[in-house]
């Protein structure tokens, strides 16, 4: 039913489409008609006056000398240029009596509203009721006067010439039936064209709802062609970017429920065999006081765990205020680094600049330190057995407290520096190193400082060292 109802869509567009054409075509081979007919007519009308000029001049040239209208050659003239040009003359005196007309019936007199007309100018019009009943006629009527035998006298005569429109007529057809042929013409080719193309996207819209409902049922194994142009292009493939991140995204849950349910088991491991063997005498009472200690560590540990998800799922939904106060961010870093202490001891790691002096700034202890525990696990994960973990503690000039955490070991590759932020990324060394790491750390630590309107900076040369830095402003506005 979709792909009918998208059918029959495409199908109502073509046909609108081709009304408009058909309209437009319509409008323009009306006014290419009316104007190509008029430019005709007026060049028709031009040549009925200039042969009836050309007349008047050879008439007067020859009644000045005769003084005779009805001499052999008057007549003989007269006969002649209506032949010539195929127009008829009617020759009139000046009180409008026809003295010479193509046939002996037809010499009515000039009406006196025409004599009006013309002695107020050349006359230029469609008429001539007088002439033929049965269709109208092209006017033209001009007043003349002419000396005889080279005296003062003038006589005035009134002079009409009519035209047959059937050249006006026959152009008109002509061009009407030039205007069909190229109309069609174009029909033919623009509906060519438009049902081709309407066909492309009627399909490209098909296969959107048929891989849209696939979608809706949780079949992503299916992606939208991307070949077709213009912003359907771009459509597709961002929905192929969406599909393919919904494809993803279950078996992405499942990594991160297991990975979450692995980072949250080994301290609760830690912790429930360290109170187990101080409970049941395992371990002595003379050492419960260090394993303790431990314990302390491992929930502090599970505590900032827990943290970082619950404030990855605050981030997401913008509910996250920072609480700011005071905060001496050097002894932040001391405690941090002790959580890792069993693992520097295992791995051999010198311990370089805890000894700076005190640091402070105002910012949320519990998020700073959040921050601060993926940086430390992240240096103590990736040097190498028996380097160094440097920390240098220090406050600029525009008042931006700087900690900054340097590992010697394997370091970072150029493409993987530009992606250490990203959610979930992990680089080829932490995939062979860190299997159950969640890929958080690094984006939430971003976001945390971003919110302290500050920035962490990462540094690395593949080989030698990785070193990331802490921004953040001394005071918050």
């Amino acid at each position: 039913m979709k792909k009918k109802r998208s059918g029959s869509s495409f199908q109502r567009l073509f046909n609108f489409s081709m009304a408009i054409i058909a309209l437009c075509i319509l409008l323009l081979s009306v006014f290419i008609t009316a104007f190509s007919t008029k430019l005709f007519k007026t060049e028709r009308y031009s040549s009925i006056s200039s042969a009836s000029d050309v007349f008047i001049s050879r008439f007067r040239d020859e009644y000045s000398v005769s003084g005779n209208i009805y001499s052999d050659n008057v007549l003989k003239l007269y006969n002649s240029f209506m032949n010539k040009y195929e127009i008829k003359l009617y020759l009139y005196d000046r009180d409008g009596n026809c003295m010479l007309s193509p046939e002996q019936s037809d010499n009515a007199p000039l009406s006196k509203d025409t004599i009006k007309m013309i002695d107020n100018g050349k006359v230029f019009d469609i008429g001539a009721d007088s002439v033929s009943e049965s269709e109208p006629m092209l006017v033209y009527g001009d007043r003349f006067s002419v000396s005889q035998n080279y005296s003062d006298e003038r006589t005035r005569f009134y002079l009409t010439a009519y035209g047959s429109p059937d050249e006006i007529n026959a152009f008109t057809v002509k061009i009407v039936i030039f205007l069909c042929i190229i109309s069609a013409a174009i029909l033919a080719a623009a509906g060519f064209v438009m049902k081709k193309y309407y066909k492309k996207y009627r399909i490209a819209s098909d296969d959107f709802l048929r891989v849209s409902e696939k979608y809706s049922k949780g079949d992503f194994s299916e992606r939208l062609d991307i070949k077709i142009g213009g912003n359907i292009r771009e459509v597709s493939k961002y929905i192929n970017v969406l599909a393919d991140y919904a494809a993803n995204s279950e078996e992405t849950s499942k990594v991160f429920i297991a990975n979450v349910s692995h980072e949250l088991r080994t301290p609760i491991t830690t912790i429930g065999g360290f109170v187990s063997g101080i409970l049941d005498g395992t371990i002595p009472k003379s050492k419960s006081h260090e394993y303790l200690y431990l314990v302390s560590n491992e929930i502090k540990r599970l505590s900032i765990l827990i943290n970082s998800m619950l404030n990855m799922s605050r981030f997401e939904s913008g509910t996250l205020k920072p609480n700011f106060t005071e905060t001496n961010l050097t002894e932040l870093v001391i405690q941090t680094v002790l959580m890792f202490e069993k693992k520097i001891e295992e791995k051999n790691v010198e311990i370089i600049g805890l000894d700076s002096d005190r640091l402070t700034a105002v910012a949320d202890a519990n998020l700073i330190q959040q921050v601060i525990y993926n940086l430390v696990e992240n240096a103590v994960k990736f040097v190498n057995s028996g380097g160094t973990i440097s920390f240098s503690f220090e406050k600029n000039n525009e008042g931006i407290c700087i900690i900054a955490i340097r590992n010697t070991g394997e370091g970072l590759k150029n493409d993987e520096i530009q992606k250490v932020f990203n959610r979930f990324y992990k680089t080829d060394a932490s995939r062979g190193k860190d299997k159950t790491g969640l890929g958080l750390g690094l984006s939430i630590s971003r976001k945390i400082v971003h919110l302290h309107n500050g920035h962490i900076v990462v540094k690395s040369v593949y080989g030698e060292y990785t070193e990331f830095s802490i921004q953040i402003p001394e005071k918050q506005d």
